[in-house]
């Protein structure tokens, strides 16, 4: 079959063209100043073509043939997919469903049950409850907790929430050029500016009106009067900024900390916990574990080490039965006496 050249109308099934001959071998003029080729399109003729193939294509979409049935997954591919979600049979489901039902809120470590310590740095932790949807099933599991870490977070999180930064009083005022709407955020929040070390005033309007400001004027409405200070730590002008910054995308009087400020809270924070390797009674352990529920983020420590892993499911013990091997001693016997001989 010779291709259809582009261009070239091709009529529905059982229409023919009409087209002379001698039109359509007729060269297109050219103008011979311009070299332009001259086209006569008769749209009639090209309105009729349309509607032909428009009927064409209407009824052939009428008569379709129904989808084909959907092509069955291959076993061999069922069976690498449930390999690759660590389970044997995809009747096996029920099991990824309850791990994934493990999901660990702040309310259970109030119903954790300590077991002891492991190695003089990590608490042993039992937690029961009813599998989801109820029924007889329960699931057990024992988690391993960081005496370390878990009670460096509790301190970190007691310091950023109770500690008031020491402030020492400026020679002189120093003028804070903020925006107008970074300057209602600071009128609203003093006093969590002032926990954290930065004291700010306001402007009196006295004064502005001497320097000859009217209300108008873009000068400075607030005025920093002393700022944080520490032995460890030196604090400027883009730590107020930050306070400022977390204070917009945090929610309204909600306390916050600059980065120098988090970074000193972790180091005696540090300083301050249980360490590796010292022995810990029960009632100890019980009270650091107890301290998890309570905090806001109690997962990781300040420094990024997680708190606590899951160690085993205790309700998986006995379920694995191994196929039992029988051995044919006599036979061994006899294989063992013919090599002698």
């Amino acid at each position: 079959m010779s291709p259809t050249p582009v261009g070239t109308y091709v009529p529905p099934p059982g229409k023919t063209t009409t087209s002379s001959s001698s039109s359509s071998s007729r060269p297109a003029p050219v103008d011979p100043q311009t070299d332009f080729v001259i086209l006569h399109v008769d749209l009639v003729c090209i309105g009729s073509h349309y509607l032909d193939l428009y009927t064409h294509l209407t009824s052939s979409k009428s008569q379709s043939s129904p989808p084909p049935a959907p092509t069955p997954i291959p076993s061999a591919t069922l069976r690498s997919a449930v390999s690759s979600a660590n389970l044997e049979t995809a009747a096996a489901d029920n099991v990824a469903s309850t791990a994934l039902s493990r999901i660990i809120s702040k309310a259970d470590f109030e119903h954790m049950q300590v077991l002891g310590q492991f190695n003089l740095g990590f608490i042993i932790v039992r937690k029961r409850n009813s599998a989801p949807g109820g029924g007889e099933a329960e699931m057990d599991d024992l988690f391993i907790v960081d005496q370390h870490a878990a009670d460096e977070k509790w301190n970190f999180e007691t310091l950023q929430e109770k500690t008031v930064i020491e402030s020492q009083k400026l020679f002189r005022p120093q003028q804070l050029q903020l925006t107008a709407v970074d300057e209602l955020l600071a009128i609203e929040n003093m006093d969590i500016l002032k926990r954290n070390g930065f004291e700010v005033s306001q402007v009196d309007e006295t004064e502005r009106l001497e320097a000859g400001c009217d209300e108008d004027t873009a000068r400075p409405r607030l005025q920093l009067v002393a700022q944080p200070m520490s032995k460890e730590t030196v604090f400027d002008m883009k730590d107020l900024e930050e306070l400022i910054h977390l204070m917009q995308d945090g929610p309204p009087g909600a306390m916050v900390r600059c980065s120098k400020a988090r970074a000193m809270f972790a180091m005696r924070a540090c300083r301050r916990s249980v360490m590796i390797g010292k022995v810990l009674d029960k009632s100890h352990m019980t009270a650091i574990v107890r301290h998890m529920g309570t905090m806001d983020q109690p997962w990781h420590c300040p420094h990024g080490r997680p708190t606590m892993r899951h160690l085993s499911d205790l309700m998986s013990f006995g379920r694995y039965d191994p196929p039992r091997r029988d051995v044919d001693w006599q036979a061994f016997g006899r294989d063992g006496l013919e090599m002698e001989g």
